[in-house]
């Protein structure tokens, strides 16, 4: 079977606790890293900035810029 999505990001809408997907890709951009993150490995969002971090460290280093910022 043929798999369109193979090596494109998706557009994801990040709800707090879920994601809905908007369109098809196999990944999604690090916000803060710039790496790929496939979507089965996707664990950490902000909803209210609208970004996906690798990992815990890097939402952390987010969310503490973002505060600093007032964006939070």
């Amino acid at each position: 079977m043929l798999n369109f999505a193979a090596g494109r990001p998706a557009r994801i809408r990040y709800l707090s606790g879920s994601y809905k997907l908007l369109a098809d890709g196999d990944h999604v951009i690090c916000a803060v890293t710039g790496e790929k993150i496939p979507l089965g490995q996707l664990r950490y969002w902000s909803y209210e900035l609208q970004e996906a971090y690798l990992n815990a460290e890097a939402a952390a280093q987010r969310y503490a810029e973002a505060k600093a910022q007032k964006l939070l």
